[in-house]
C-alpha cells in the first residue's frame, strides 16, 4: 500500500492544527515530524512537547524522524509522546542494533535513514529487524532542496534487495518529491512518500488530492 507522510516541517505553525485537519479530510493517513537538534543537522526544528501536542489533536499515524545525534536517547521521550514511527539514522548511532530494539522494545514501527551517499551495505544485517527504510533524496536538515537522481538507483537495488529476502519492508524517500518527481520514485520502488513544500506551499487540499490521486 502506497501512503503520503506530508512533513509538517513545511507547514504554518500558526495554523497547524487547521492544516492537520485539512490532510485528515483529504485521506491521508501518516505526518511527517522532523526532530534536529543542530548537531547532526545544522537546523533546529521542534521537540517532543509538541509531537505529545498532535497526539492529542490527531489519531493519524505520526511518522517520526530523528535527525539527532545518538538518537537512543529520546527513544523513550518519542514512545511516551505518541510516535507510532521512529525512524533514526545509520549514521547518527553509535549502536544501531541497540537502539533499533529500543524501538521495537516499545512496541513502535521501526525505521532506518540513510543520508545519500551512505551505502544500502549499512542495513546488510539489521534489515530483517526493521519495518522501514527511509532512504534520503536529499542531503538532511533543510527543506525545498531538489531531489539528488543517483538515490533512486538506490531505491531501486533496496527493492530488488527486500525482495530477495523475502520482506515486507517499507521503503519511503524524503526530499524534493513533488508532481514532476512522485511517478519516478514510485516508480524506483518507493511505498511511502514525504512531502513538504509540495503539500503545503498554495492549497494544502488540492496539493493534497492530487498527490493521493497519482499515488493512486
Amino acid at each position: 500500500m502506497k501512503c503520503l507522510s506530508p512533513s509538517i516541517l513545511s507547514a504554518d505553525f500558526a495554523r497547524l492544527g487547521e492544516q492537520i485537519g485539512i490532510l485528515e479530510q483529504a485521506g491521508v493517513q501518516y505526518l511527517h515530524f522532523d526532530v534536529m537538534d543542530g548537531q547532526f543537522v545544522q537546523n533546529i526544528s521542534f521537540g517532543m512537547p509538541v509531537l505529545k501536542s498532535l497526539r492529542n489533536y490527531t489519531n493519524l499515524m505520526l511518522d517520526v524522524h530523528l535527525m539527532v545525534t545518538e538518537p537512543a536517547r529520546l527513544i523513550d521521550q518519542a514512545a511516551d509522546c505518541g510516535a507510532d514511527i521512529i525512524t533514526v539514522h545509520a549514521e547518527a548511532c553509535r549502536d544501531l542494533d541497540h537502539t533499533v530494539r529500543l524501538i521495537k522494545n516499545r512496541n513502535l514501527l521501526a525505521g532506518v535513514a540513510l543520508n545519500p551517499a551512505t551505502p544500502l551495505s549499512a542495513l546488510s544485517y539489521i534489515l530483517p529487524v526493521i519495518d522501514m527504510v527511509l532512504v534520503m533524496t536529499v542531503n538532511p536538515g533543510q527543506g525545498g532542496q531538489k531531489l539528488i537522481p543517483y538515490t533512486l538507483d538506490k531505491v531501486r537495488d533496496l527493492k530488488t534487495m527486500i525482495g530477495q529476502q523475502g520482506l515486507k519492508t517499507d521503503i519511503e524517500v524524503d526530499g524534493g518529491i513533488d508532481f514532476e518527481t512522485l511517478d519516478t520514485a514510485l516508480d524506483a520502488g518507493a511505498s511511502i512518500i514525504v512531502a513538504g513544500s509540495a503539500i503545503f506551499h498554495g492549497d494544502i487540499e488540492e496539493n493534497t488530492n492530487r498527490f493521493l490521486k497519482m499515488m493512486g
